[in-house]
């Protein structure tokens, strides 16, 4: 796990503890970027181009530094201005330099404008630190109040660790009951004391105090556009996003058996897509530089023939022969890889006609099932920052990922970022248009006729979603929240085992419980169901619901992919997700509300992307063929586990902290070992929840306090605290 941290003091208070003087504590092996009395490091396995920092002082240009360097010797004055950004950027050392020249007027939106997934850090002066967080929250930044001002970091254990804080078993119930829901999670962490910065935001520490700022207002930024200049927009930043990975000089160089740059052909047209884009980028420029490096010290060296004598080369008047030119390198190679798909729709379109792609079919197994680690001892994994379900899909991960690049490029986020969330059918009643709900709405009829008969899909399905998104658009933000407590203490979510028409207008709603909401106790719905009806009392969104619930499905989401790179990124491997870039997230902002809701509208916007950036012989109807199931692995992996999971929930220490009603967790877990039950999607999904977090908790509990820094004192800390719920 790669981290960033420091602080930001203000004036010295009298009495302070020795263990918190600034100079007592520092992170394990850590790599300074800057001193002072407000520090800054990098923790983990950094690349040096992932590494660069600004520094200006007056009357002297800007100075740009790649890679971990020494502190600078000269003391910084209140007029010096420093600039740190950790990660993949594709900004040039100039455009860094005139962004840190900008930012000396208070302005910080242009920092994130930048192509890539990265964290700044702005110092003003010797006690202003602004830090900024990205869009979509795959660069998350934690605060937390420690000494005489306060500690930030890009990871929550860290400063967990670094001031003591237990877990906080009320936003563990939170995450479990409404994980998309900002009025029950709140800006709180797993751990008590830990603040999470949103997403969009920027934290400003002054004096030692925290002050958070939006910097990207969803409301405020370019109104939709028509839908080709919006999809032109969408081209131009995907494309740039990918190119800026397949092309960043020094990047991570391949490792024995490893090529260097990969790409994810396992979940349909968003990672087609991104192949393609990278397949379709030139070489990097260091490549072709040292190529033709070496052709030109090939061509000006003197060579012999075979039988000894002097080839002729030009050199000498009355020479003509001219030496031959130097082999052009061969296109460099991507590995694309596919678990458990022998003909998936996406690879027959890409793999006949991209001879770039070296593509690896890997045969799913009992191994790569999830679920898989806990048929061995389940605290052995690696521990991350926070839970997640992709926590009990680690083995299958770790597979895929082991046989793509050094840098390999997959199409998390797309549906996040692309697809019409169902509550933006509310946003068109609102707006006054409410004919644009017929295609939606009239697909949906469709699937429905299909699975459940002619009456529920000619009926009842367009009567259910429509009356739904009226409601939606005219309720009161405050009695949404009221009703959405009421049906959380109640029990009464959505199952999610009805038609696409059901779930649709479940899903037309301010606030949705989760899918582990159904088996947590009483004490915890009730605490959850009470910070709903505090938040009732707030101020409602400006923005619309659709647009509110879309943007939060998407924080999600991109926190699901953050717990992905912590537990199944190879030592040395960097996985990227260009659908989750600033840059990806502001274009697709642009797509106007009926084009996103039309029926196959991704596969649509993705094929036109292709077909802008150059790929002009995908058929009509790609990327829209029959999907395999995505819950059999998960149908499969339960059973096979059955046995180490009865084990996990015999004491778990989730019902220890009062959260679960623990004999309907067990017959859950019963139910799903039965080969013969069928399983509704939101019941795998929630036993996933539920099962990720045990785990996580008992990692927790496992790990030694003060793993993660120096000059602590020694405490004894249980994972869990007695039952709170706050």
């Amino acid at each position: 796990m790669r981290w960033l941290t420091g602080w930001s003091t203000g004036a010295p208070r009298a009495g302070a503890p020795a263990h918190e003087a600034p100079g007592a504590v520092v992170p394990i092996a850590a790599r300074p970027l800057w001193a002072g009395p407000n520090p800054l490091w990098a923790v983990g396995d950094w690349r040096p181009e992932e590494i660069r920092l600004v520094t200006l002082r007056p009357g002297a240009p800007a100075v740009v530094t790649t890679g971990p360097v020494a502190p600078d010797p000269v003391e910084d004055t209140p007029a010096t201005t420093r600039l740190a950004v950790l990660g993949h950027c594709g900004a040039s050392d100039a455009e860094l330099a005139a962004g840190l020249a900008s930012a000396r007027g208070g302005a910080v939106r242009h920092l994130t404008t930048w192509p890539g997934s990265y964290t700044v850090v702005l110092r003003t002066g010797t006690r202003s630190t602004a830090l900024l967080t990205d869009l979509a929250g795959a660069q998350p930044v934690f605060h937390t109040p420690w000494g005489d001002g306060t500690a930030y970091a890009t990871a929550a254990l860290p400063l967990a660790d670094l001031v003591g804080a237990p877990l906080d078993t009320g936003h563990l119930a939170a995450r479990l009951a409404c994980p998309e829901s900002p009025e029950a999670l709140g800006t709180g962490t797993p751990y008590l004391g830990v603040q999470r910065v949103p997403p969009g935001h920027t934290l400003a520490i002054r004096g030692g105090r925290p002050y958070l700022a939006a910097y990207d207002e969803p409301g405020g930024g370019p109104q939709p556009r028509g839908e080709a200049p919006a999809v032109r927009e969408l081209t131009r930043a995907l494309l740039e996003s990918v190119r800026s990975r397949v092309r960043t000089p020094g990047a991570g160089s391949a490792e024995a058996g490893r090529a260097r740059l990969g790409v994810d052909l396992s979940y349909g047209t968003a990672s087609a897509t991104v192949a393609l884009l990278a397949a379709a980028v030139p070489p990097a420029p260091v490549a072709a530089a040292a190529a033709a490096r070496a052709g030109a010290a090939g061509a000006g060296a003197e060579t012999t023939s075979g039988s000894g004598a002097r080839a002729r080369n030009g050199a000498v008047k009355g020479s003509w022969a001219r030496a031959s030119a130097p082999d052009r390198p061969a296109p460099e190679q991507l590995a694309a890889v596919t678990l458990g798909e022998t003909e998936g729709p996406a690879t027959l379109a890409i793999a006949p006609h991209t001879p770039r792609l070296r593509h690896t079919l890997l045969a799913p197994g009992p191994d790569t099932l999830p679920y898989a680690d806990l048929r061995a001892d389940p605290q052995t994994g690696r521990l991350t920052d926070e839970p997640g379900p992709e926590l009990v899909a680690a083995a299958r991960a770790e597979a895929r990922f082991d046989a793509g690049g050094t840098d390999h490029l997959t199409g998390y986020g797309a549906r996040q970022v692309l697809d019409g969330h169902p509550a933006r059918l509310a946003d068109l009643v609102r707006a006054g248009r409410p004919r644009e709900l017929l295609p939606p709405v009239a697909a949906l009829a469709s699937a429905d006729r299909a699975t459940a008969g002619v009456l529920a899909g000619a009926l009842r399905t367009p009567l259910t979603v429509v009356r739904a998104a009226h409601r939606l658009s005219r309720i009161r933000y405050a009695d949404a929240l009221d009703d959405a407590a009421v049906r959380l203490t109640l029990r009464q979510g959505p199952d999610g085992d009805g038609t696409a028409g059901a779930r649709s207008a479940d899903d037309l709603v301010w606030c949705v419980p989760g899918p582990a909401a159904r088996w947590l106790s009483d004490e915890a719905l009730s605490a959850v169901a009470l910070r709903l009806r505090l938040a009732a009392r707030g101020p409602a969104p400006a923005e619309p619901p659709g647009v509110r619930r879309a943007r939060y499905a998407l924080h999600r989401h991109a926190r699901g992919f953050r717990t992905l790179v912590h537990v199944a990124e190879q030592p040395g491997q960097r996985l990227h997700a260009p659908f989750l870039d600033n840059q990806v997230v502001r274009a697709t902002r642009l797509l106007p509300d009926d084009i996103r809701l039309q029926p196959g509208a991704r596969h649509a916007l993705l094929h036109a992307v292709l077909t802008g950036a150059g790929r002009t012989d995908l058929p009509p109807d790609w990327g829209r063929g029959p999907r395999p199931d995505r819950t059999a692995p998960a149908r499969a992996g339960l059973r096979l586990a059955a046995d180490g999971i009865a084990e996990l929930f015999d004491a778990p220490l989730l019902a220890e902290a009062g959260l679960i009603d623990l004999p309907a967790v067990r017959a859950g877990l019963a139910r799903s070992a039965d080969p013969g039950a069928p399983l509704a999607p939101a019941v795998l999904a929630g036993l996933a929840e539920l099962v990720s977090t045990e785990l996580w908790l008992r990692r927790v509990r496992a790990r030694r306090h003060g793993a993660c820094w120096t000059g602590l004192p020694l405490a004894r800390r249980t994972a869990l605290p007695a039952a709170r719920f706050a």
